[in-house]
Protein backbone atom coordinates (compact mmCIF):
# COMPACT_ATOMS: atom_id res chain seq x y z
CA UNK A 1 0.00 0.00 0.00
CA UNK A 2 1.70 3.52 -1.23
CA UNK A 3 1.97 6.50 1.14
CA UNK A 4 -0.69 8.33 -0.84
CA UNK A 5 -3.03 5.32 -0.34
CA UNK A 6 -1.87 5.25 3.73
CA UNK A 7 -2.41 9.00 3.91
CA UNK A 8 -5.85 9.26 2.74
CA UNK A 9 -6.66 6.25 4.83
CA UNK A 10 -5.66 7.36 7.96
CA UNK A 11 -7.28 11.18 7.14
CA UNK A 12 -10.26 9.60 5.77
CA UNK A 13 -10.76 7.23 8.92
CA UNK A 14 -10.27 10.15 11.20
CA UNK A 15 -12.81 12.22 9.28
CA UNK A 16 -15.39 9.17 9.43
CA UNK A 17 -14.81 9.00 13.12
CA UNK A 18 -14.84 12.65 14.18
CA UNK A 19 -18.31 13.50 11.51
CA UNK A 20 -20.41 11.34 13.88
CA UNK A 21 -19.61 13.69 16.62
CA UNK A 22 -19.77 16.81 14.83
CA UNK A 23 -22.85 16.13 12.93
CA UNK A 24 -24.62 15.44 16.38
CA UNK A 25 -23.32 18.66 18.11
CA UNK A 26 -24.77 20.29 15.63
CA UNK A 27 -28.31 18.10 15.29
CA UNK A 28 -28.63 17.70 18.85
CA UNK A 29 -28.82 21.75 20.27
CA UNK A 30 -31.79 22.17 17.86
CA UNK A 31 -33.52 19.24 19.47
CA UNK A 32 -32.96 20.87 23.04
CA UNK A 33 -33.98 23.98 21.98
CA UNK A 34 -37.08 22.73 20.41
CA UNK A 35 -37.84 20.64 23.69
CA UNK A 36 -36.89 24.22 25.73
CA UNK A 37 -39.46 26.07 23.54
CA UNK A 38 -42.35 23.63 24.23
CA UNK A 39 -41.84 23.80 27.89
CA UNK A 40 -42.32 27.16 28.26
CA UNK A 41 -44.99 27.34 25.57
CA UNK A 42 -46.94 24.49 27.52
CA UNK A 43 -45.41 24.26 30.76
CA UNK A 44 -45.11 20.34 30.31
CA UNK A 45 -42.19 19.03 32.50
CA UNK A 46 -41.62 16.19 29.75
CA UNK A 47 -39.97 18.46 27.89
CA UNK A 48 -37.92 19.93 30.38
CA UNK A 49 -36.71 16.85 31.35
CA UNK A 50 -35.92 16.15 27.91
CA UNK A 51 -33.90 19.47 27.20
CA UNK A 52 -32.26 17.94 30.53
CA UNK A 53 -31.05 14.57 29.53
CA UNK A 54 -30.27 15.68 25.80
CA UNK A 55 -27.85 18.49 26.86
CA UNK A 56 -25.90 15.43 29.26
CA UNK A 57 -25.73 13.08 26.34
CA UNK A 58 -24.61 16.76 24.26
CA UNK A 59 -22.01 17.23 26.87
CA UNK A 60 -20.32 14.08 26.40
CA UNK A 61 -19.93 13.99 22.52
CA UNK A 62 -18.65 17.55 22.56
CA UNK A 63 -15.74 16.28 24.66
CA UNK A 64 -15.05 13.37 21.79
CA UNK A 65 -15.84 16.22 19.13
CA UNK A 66 -12.87 18.45 20.09
CA UNK A 67 -10.09 16.41 20.51
CA UNK A 68 -11.26 14.46 17.14
CA UNK A 69 -11.52 18.10 15.40
CA UNK A 70 -8.10 18.48 16.91
CA UNK A 71 -6.57 15.49 15.41
CA UNK A 72 -7.79 16.31 12.15
CA UNK A 73 -6.49 19.59 11.92
CA UNK A 74 -2.94 18.29 13.31
CA UNK A 75 -3.16 15.63 10.36
CA UNK A 76 -4.08 17.88 7.65
CA UNK A 77 -0.86 19.60 8.27
CA UNK A 78 1.32 16.52 8.37
CA UNK A 79 -0.46 14.70 5.99
CA UNK A 80 -0.90 17.30 3.71
CA UNK A 81 1.34 19.71 3.35
CA UNK A 82 1.29 21.26 -0.30
CA UNK A 83 -2.94 21.22 0.27
CA UNK A 84 -1.74 23.46 3.72
CA UNK A 85 0.48 25.45 2.56
CA UNK A 86 -2.39 26.84 -0.51
CA UNK A 87 -4.56 27.02 2.42
CA UNK A 88 -2.80 29.12 4.62
CA UNK A 89 -2.47 31.40 1.57
CA UNK A 90 -5.65 31.33 0.55
CA UNK A 91 -8.30 30.03 2.58
CA UNK A 92 -7.54 30.78 6.13
CA UNK A 93 -10.64 32.75 6.74
CA UNK A 94 -12.46 29.78 7.77
CA UNK A 95 -10.41 28.00 10.15
CA UNK A 96 -9.78 32.05 11.68
CA UNK A 97 -13.25 32.47 12.13
CA UNK A 98 -14.44 29.38 13.75
CA UNK A 99 -12.77 29.84 16.56
CA UNK A 100 -14.86 32.65 17.54
CA UNK A 101 -17.85 30.11 16.22
CA UNK A 102 -16.55 27.87 18.56
CA UNK A 103 -16.06 29.83 21.55
CA UNK A 104 -19.62 30.85 21.42
CA UNK A 105 -20.88 27.53 21.25
CA UNK A 106 -18.54 26.26 24.54
CA UNK A 107 -19.44 29.78 26.25
CA UNK A 108 -23.01 29.12 26.06
CA UNK A 109 -23.22 25.72 26.29
CA UNK A 110 -21.25 26.13 29.54
CA UNK A 111 -23.87 28.57 31.02
CA UNK A 112 -26.57 25.90 29.67
CA UNK A 113 -25.17 23.33 31.67
CA UNK A 114 -23.89 24.58 34.78
CA UNK A 115 -26.42 28.31 35.27
CA UNK A 116 -29.43 27.04 34.13
CA UNK A 117 -30.61 26.99 37.79
CA UNK A 118 -29.22 30.68 38.15
CA UNK A 119 -30.82 32.01 34.77
CA UNK A 120 -34.40 32.91 33.88
CA UNK A 121 -36.29 30.83 31.19
CA UNK A 122 -35.86 33.46 28.32
CA UNK A 123 -31.55 33.34 29.00
CA UNK A 124 -31.89 29.82 28.57
CA UNK A 125 -33.72 29.62 25.28
CA UNK A 126 -30.85 32.41 24.44
CA UNK A 127 -28.24 30.43 25.75
CA UNK A 128 -29.14 27.33 24.02
CA UNK A 129 -29.84 28.87 20.43
CA UNK A 130 -26.08 30.23 20.82
CA UNK A 131 -24.90 27.23 21.21
CA UNK A 132 -26.82 26.11 17.89
CA UNK A 133 -25.77 28.95 16.29
CA UNK A 134 -22.01 27.92 17.34
CA UNK A 135 -22.23 24.66 16.86
CA UNK A 136 -23.75 25.32 12.92
CA UNK A 137 -20.89 27.97 12.26
CA UNK A 138 -18.60 25.96 12.87
CA UNK A 139 -19.69 23.23 10.90
CA UNK A 140 -20.29 25.34 8.03
CA UNK A 141 -17.19 27.30 8.32
CA UNK A 142 -15.26 23.60 8.21
CA UNK A 143 -17.33 22.26 5.52
CA UNK A 144 -16.46 25.68 3.53
CA UNK A 145 -12.94 24.53 3.15
CA UNK A 146 -14.37 21.31 1.70
CA UNK A 147 -16.35 23.33 -0.53
CA UNK A 148 -13.41 25.97 -1.95
CA UNK A 149 -11.83 22.04 -2.81
CA UNK A 150 -14.50 21.61 -5.20
CA UNK A 151 -15.22 25.23 -6.77
CA UNK A 152 -11.67 26.61 -6.20
CA UNK A 153 -11.60 30.41 -6.18
CA UNK A 154 -9.83 33.51 -5.28
CA UNK A 155 -6.52 32.51 -6.58
CA UNK A 156 -4.14 31.50 -9.12
CA UNK A 157 -1.23 29.21 -9.63
CA UNK A 158 1.50 30.50 -12.45
CA UNK A 159 4.60 29.23 -12.33
CA UNK A 160 4.35 27.09 -9.37
CA UNK A 161 3.64 30.72 -7.61
CA UNK A 162 0.20 31.36 -5.76
CA UNK A 163 -1.08 35.02 -7.41
CA UNK A 164 -3.83 37.18 -7.59
CA UNK A 165 -4.86 35.67 -3.89
CA UNK A 166 -8.55 37.31 -2.85
CA UNK A 167 -9.70 35.57 0.72
CA UNK A 168 -13.26 36.68 0.56
CA UNK A 169 -13.33 35.32 -3.15
CA UNK A 170 -11.85 31.96 -1.81
CA UNK A 171 -14.40 32.00 0.94
CA UNK A 172 -17.32 32.81 -1.16
CA UNK A 173 -16.25 30.46 -3.32
CA UNK A 174 -19.39 29.23 -5.97
CA UNK A 175 -20.11 26.36 -4.01
CA UNK A 176 -20.20 27.98 -0.56
CA UNK A 177 -23.69 28.55 -0.21
CA UNK A 178 -25.51 25.02 -1.00
CA UNK A 179 -22.24 23.49 0.88
CA UNK A 180 -23.47 25.33 3.56
CA UNK A 181 -26.79 24.60 3.97
CA UNK A 182 -26.31 20.92 3.58
CA UNK A 183 -24.51 20.73 6.38
CA UNK A 184 -26.51 22.43 8.33
CA UNK A 185 -29.92 20.47 7.18
CA UNK A 186 -28.25 17.12 7.40
CA UNK A 187 -27.15 17.40 10.76
CA UNK A 188 -30.28 18.81 12.08
CA UNK A 189 -31.52 15.95 10.43
CA UNK A 190 -29.22 13.01 11.84
CA UNK A 191 -29.47 14.92 15.38
CA UNK A 192 -33.71 14.39 15.38
CA UNK A 193 -33.41 10.40 13.60
CA UNK A 194 -30.79 9.68 16.83
CA UNK A 195 -33.46 10.71 18.81
CA UNK A 196 -36.27 9.37 17.37
CA UNK A 197 -33.93 6.19 17.57
CA UNK A 198 -33.53 6.29 21.48
CA UNK A 199 -37.23 7.07 21.62
CA UNK A 200 -38.71 4.28 19.76
CA UNK A 201 -36.04 1.81 21.77
CA UNK A 202 -37.28 2.80 24.95
CA UNK A 203 -40.79 2.70 24.12
CA UNK A 204 -40.82 -1.00 22.80
CA UNK A 205 -38.82 -1.60 26.40
CA UNK A 206 -41.75 0.39 28.52
CA UNK A 207 -44.86 -0.73 26.39
CA UNK A 208 -46.43 -1.73 30.35
CA UNK A 209 -45.05 1.42 31.55
CA UNK A 210 -47.54 3.95 30.43
CA UNK A 211 -45.59 7.31 31.68
CA UNK A 212 -42.48 6.08 30.97
CA UNK A 213 -44.16 5.21 27.05
CA UNK A 214 -45.87 8.16 26.52
CA UNK A 215 -42.81 10.38 27.62
CA UNK A 216 -40.68 8.59 25.06
CA UNK A 217 -43.64 9.24 22.23
CA UNK A 218 -43.54 12.39 22.93
CA UNK A 219 -39.77 12.62 22.12
CA UNK A 220 -40.59 10.28 19.21
CA UNK A 221 -42.96 12.83 17.83
CA UNK A 222 -41.29 15.93 18.06
CA UNK A 223 -37.97 13.92 16.75
CA UNK A 224 -40.14 12.65 13.67
CA UNK A 225 -41.64 16.37 12.44
CA UNK A 226 -38.13 18.44 12.92
CA UNK A 227 -36.59 14.88 11.24
CA UNK A 228 -38.88 15.15 8.35
CA UNK A 229 -38.53 19.08 7.79
CA UNK A 230 -35.43 18.40 7.54
CA UNK A 231 -35.15 15.44 5.15
CA UNK A 232 -37.23 17.18 2.57
CA UNK A 233 -35.30 20.33 2.90
CA UNK A 234 -31.80 17.80 2.46
CA UNK A 235 -33.55 16.38 -0.42
CA UNK A 236 -34.12 20.05 -2.14
CA UNK A 237 -30.66 20.95 -1.18
CA UNK A 238 -29.57 17.39 -2.62
CA UNK A 239 -30.88 18.50 -5.64
CA UNK A 240 -29.24 21.98 -6.02
CA UNK A 241 -26.26 20.22 -5.33
CA UNK A 242 -26.46 18.08 -8.15
CA UNK A 243 -26.58 21.13 -10.09
CA UNK A 244 -23.73 22.61 -8.88
CA UNK A 245 -21.81 19.23 -9.97
CA UNK A 246 -23.33 19.54 -13.45
CA UNK A 247 -22.00 22.89 -13.29
CA UNK A 248 -18.65 23.01 -11.76
CA UNK A 249 -17.53 19.14 -11.49
CA UNK A 250 -19.58 17.02 -14.78
CA UNK A 251 -17.45 13.76 -14.10
CA UNK A 252 -18.13 13.56 -10.47
CA UNK A 253 -22.04 13.62 -11.38
CA UNK A 254 -21.01 11.41 -14.59
CA UNK A 255 -19.46 9.07 -12.11
CA UNK A 256 -22.68 9.62 -9.14
CA UNK A 257 -24.98 8.31 -11.96
CA UNK A 258 -22.42 5.61 -13.59
CA UNK A 259 -22.75 7.74 -17.16
CA UNK A 260 -20.29 7.65 -19.89
CA UNK A 261 -21.70 9.01 -23.16
CA UNK A 262 -22.78 12.89 -23.08
CA UNK A 263 -26.30 13.15 -23.93
CA UNK A 264 -29.66 14.94 -23.37
CA UNK A 265 -32.49 13.62 -22.32
CA UNK A 266 -30.07 11.22 -19.85
CA UNK A 267 -31.43 8.80 -17.29
CA UNK A 268 -31.36 8.54 -13.74
CA UNK A 269 -29.97 4.96 -12.80
CA UNK A 270 -31.39 3.67 -9.69
CA UNK A 271 -29.46 0.92 -7.61
CA UNK A 272 -26.78 -1.74 -9.56
CA UNK A 273 -22.97 -0.95 -9.57
CA UNK A 274 -20.81 0.61 -12.84
CA UNK A 275 -18.87 -1.55 -15.04
CA UNK A 276 -15.86 -0.09 -16.00
CA UNK A 277 -15.91 -2.63 -19.10
CA UNK A 278 -18.98 -2.85 -20.15
CA UNK A 279 -19.21 1.36 -19.68
CA UNK A 280 -22.93 1.15 -17.83
CA UNK A 281 -25.02 0.42 -14.62
CA UNK A 282 -25.54 -3.30 -14.29
CA UNK A 283 -29.09 -4.41 -11.96
CA UNK A 284 -29.98 -0.63 -11.89
CA UNK A 285 -33.07 0.77 -12.83
CA UNK A 286 -33.51 3.44 -14.89
CA UNK A 287 -35.84 6.66 -15.17
CA UNK A 288 -36.04 8.32 -18.80
CA UNK A 289 -34.88 11.68 -18.84
CA UNK A 290 -34.49 12.03 -14.84
CA UNK A 291 -30.81 12.70 -15.01
CA UNK A 292 -31.23 15.73 -17.35
CA UNK A 293 -33.94 17.37 -15.27
CA UNK A 294 -32.07 17.00 -12.08
CA UNK A 295 -28.81 18.71 -13.90
CA UNK A 296 -30.51 21.41 -15.59
CA UNK A 297 -34.39 21.50 -14.76
CA UNK A 298 -35.26 20.49 -18.09
CA UNK A 299 -35.10 17.31 -19.77
CA UNK A 300 -33.53 18.34 -22.47
CA UNK A 301 -30.27 19.25 -20.60
CA UNK A 302 -26.75 17.79 -21.91
CA UNK A 303 -24.82 15.65 -19.17
CA UNK A 304 -21.60 15.19 -20.06
CA UNK A 305 -20.40 11.38 -19.89
CA UNK A 306 -17.44 10.22 -18.51
CA UNK A 307 -15.76 9.60 -21.82
CA UNK A 308 -15.53 13.28 -22.42
CA UNK A 309 -12.40 13.37 -19.61
CA UNK A 310 -9.76 11.56 -19.90
CA UNK A 311 -9.52 7.82 -17.86
CA UNK A 312 -7.21 9.45 -15.14
CA UNK A 313 -9.38 12.29 -14.55
CA UNK A 314 -12.24 10.19 -13.52
CA UNK A 315 -13.48 9.69 -10.15
CA UNK A 316 -13.42 5.98 -8.32
CA UNK A 317 -16.35 4.40 -10.01
CA UNK A 318 -18.01 2.82 -6.89
CA UNK A 319 -19.33 6.26 -5.67
CA UNK A 320 -22.36 5.49 -7.75
CA UNK A 321 -23.35 2.94 -4.77
CA UNK A 322 -22.53 5.79 -2.11
CA UNK A 323 -24.83 8.25 -4.17
CA UNK A 324 -27.72 5.88 -4.42
CA UNK A 325 -26.98 5.18 -0.74
CA UNK A 326 -28.05 8.72 0.18
CA UNK A 327 -30.85 8.97 -2.03
CA UNK A 328 -32.45 5.77 -1.02
CA UNK A 329 -31.81 6.49 3.19
CA UNK A 330 -33.23 10.28 2.59
CA UNK A 331 -35.92 8.84 0.79
CA UNK A 332 -36.66 6.29 3.53
CA UNK A 333 -36.40 8.99 6.26
CA UNK A 334 -38.88 11.47 4.71
CA UNK A 335 -41.21 8.44 3.88
CA UNK A 336 -40.70 7.44 8.02
CA UNK A 337 -41.63 10.85 9.25
CA UNK A 338 -44.80 11.39 7.47
CA UNK A 339 -46.45 8.03 8.20
CA UNK A 340 -45.54 8.40 11.59
CA UNK A 341 -46.89 11.68 11.77
CA UNK A 342 -49.92 10.37 10.15
CA UNK A 343 -50.44 7.49 12.13
CA UNK A 344 -50.47 9.07 15.09
CA UNK A 345 -51.93 12.87 14.19
CA UNK A 346 -54.64 11.87 12.01
CA UNK A 347 -55.14 8.30 12.37
CA UNK A 348 -55.11 8.80 15.77
CA UNK A 349 -53.43 5.76 17.11
CA UNK A 350 -51.41 5.82 20.38
CA UNK A 351 -49.53 2.78 19.95
CA UNK A 352 -47.46 2.08 16.40
CA UNK A 353 -47.03 -1.17 15.21
CA UNK A 354 -43.41 -3.24 16.04
CA UNK A 355 -42.55 -2.90 12.36
CA UNK A 356 -43.13 0.90 12.54
CA UNK A 357 -41.12 1.15 16.20
CA UNK A 358 -38.47 -1.31 14.65
CA UNK A 359 -37.79 1.22 11.44
CA UNK A 360 -38.23 3.97 13.75
CA UNK A 361 -35.12 2.46 15.64
CA UNK A 362 -32.76 1.98 12.38
CA UNK A 363 -33.97 5.98 11.81
CA UNK A 364 -30.81 7.29 13.17
CA UNK A 365 -28.25 4.66 12.43
CA UNK A 366 -29.20 5.55 9.04
CA UNK A 367 -29.42 9.08 8.62
CA UNK A 368 -25.70 8.99 10.26
CA UNK A 369 -24.70 6.31 7.76
CA UNK A 370 -25.86 8.79 5.14
CA UNK A 371 -23.56 11.24 6.56
CA UNK A 372 -20.64 9.09 5.67
CA UNK A 373 -21.89 8.40 2.64
CA UNK A 374 -22.10 11.70 1.75
CA UNK A 375 -18.49 12.33 2.81
CA UNK A 376 -16.65 9.63 1.21
CA UNK A 377 -18.77 10.72 -1.81
CA UNK A 378 -17.81 14.14 -1.96
CA UNK A 379 -14.25 13.82 -1.02
CA UNK A 380 -13.35 10.12 -3.25
CA UNK A 381 -15.74 11.67 -6.32
CA UNK A 382 -13.67 14.73 -6.70
CA UNK A 383 -10.22 12.62 -6.81
CA UNK A 384 -7.72 12.88 -8.41
CA UNK A 385 -7.85 16.34 -7.22
CA UNK A 386 -7.34 17.55 -3.81
CA UNK A 387 -8.24 21.27 -5.36
CA UNK A 388 -9.83 20.61 -8.67
CA UNK A 389 -7.85 21.06 -11.78
CA UNK A 390 -5.70 22.59 -10.12
CA UNK A 391 -3.75 20.69 -7.12
CA UNK A 392 -3.57 16.62 -7.66
CA UNK A 393 -3.70 14.65 -4.53
CA UNK A 394 -0.48 12.70 -5.19
CA UNK A 395 1.10 16.10 -5.32
CA UNK A 396 0.63 17.32 -1.67
CA UNK A 397 1.12 14.37 0.18
CA UNK A 398 3.43 13.98 2.84
CA UNK A 399 6.87 11.85 2.15
CA UNK A 400 7.05 10.54 5.73
CA UNK A 401 7.11 6.17 5.56
CA UNK A 402 5.54 6.17 8.81
CA UNK A 403 1.97 6.74 7.81
CA UNK A 404 0.97 2.64 8.42
CA UNK A 405 2.09 2.74 11.51
CA UNK A 406 -0.03 6.33 12.72
CA UNK A 407 -2.93 4.31 10.82
CA UNK A 408 -2.88 1.12 12.87
CA UNK A 409 -2.56 3.59 16.34
CA UNK A 410 -5.15 6.64 15.46
CA UNK A 411 -7.86 3.50 14.31
CA UNK A 412 -6.90 1.44 17.67
CA UNK A 413 -7.54 4.91 19.35
CA UNK A 414 -10.64 5.79 17.43
CA UNK A 415 -11.97 2.18 18.69
CA UNK A 416 -11.70 2.81 22.23
CA UNK A 417 -12.78 6.13 22.36
CA UNK A 418 -15.72 4.86 20.49
CA UNK A 419 -16.13 2.21 23.26
CA UNK A 420 -15.53 4.70 25.90
CA UNK A 421 -18.45 7.13 24.60
CA UNK A 422 -21.06 4.52 24.27
CA UNK A 423 -20.03 3.13 28.11
CA UNK A 424 -19.95 6.89 29.94
CA UNK A 425 -23.69 7.62 28.24
CA UNK A 426 -25.01 3.81 29.44
CA UNK A 427 -23.55 4.00 32.75
CA UNK A 428 -24.72 7.76 33.22
CA UNK A 429 -28.44 7.34 32.18
CA UNK A 430 -28.43 3.45 33.42
CA UNK A 431 -27.64 5.22 36.73
CA UNK A 432 -30.38 8.05 35.90
CA UNK A 433 -33.01 6.53 34.59
CA UNK A 434 -36.22 8.77 33.30
CA UNK A 435 -38.13 6.87 36.03
CA UNK A 436 -36.94 9.07 38.64
CA UNK A 437 -36.98 12.10 36.74
CA UNK A 438 -40.86 11.55 35.60
CA UNK A 439 -41.51 10.51 39.37
CA UNK A 440 -39.85 12.96 41.29
CA UNK A 441 -40.69 15.92 38.48
CA UNK A 442 -37.96 18.38 38.38
CA UNK A 443 -38.01 21.98 39.61
CA UNK A 444 -39.92 24.35 38.67
CA UNK A 445 -38.88 26.52 35.31
CA UNK A 446 -37.60 29.31 37.73
CA UNK A 447 -35.41 26.87 39.47
CA UNK A 448 -33.94 24.52 36.86
CA UNK A 449 -31.06 22.89 37.55
CA UNK A 450 -28.81 20.85 34.34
Amino acid sequence: MDDLVLARSLFGTTMGFHIIFATLGVGLPLMILCAELLFQKTKDQDYAIMAKRWTKGQAVLLGVAIPTGTIAGVQLALLWPGFMEVIGRVMSLPFQIEIYAFFIEALFMSIYVYAADRISPRMRIISVTLVLIGASASAVLITNVHAFEGTPAGFRIENGEIVDVDPWAAFFNPSFFISAAHVAVSAYMTGAFMISTIAAFKMLKSRKNERVYKFHRKALMLSLVIGGIFSFLTAINGHESAQMLHEYQPEKLAAAEGLFETQDYAPLAIGGFTDRESQEVKYGIEIPWALSFLAGDSFKTEVVGLNDFPEEYWPPLFVHTLFNGMVLIGSFLIFLSLAGFVWYKFLKKPHFPKLFMYAFVVAGPLSLLSIEFGWIFACTGRQPWVIYRILATEDVVTKSTQIGMLFLLFSLIYVILGIAVLAVLRYYFKRHPVEDELDGGVPNQNNLSY
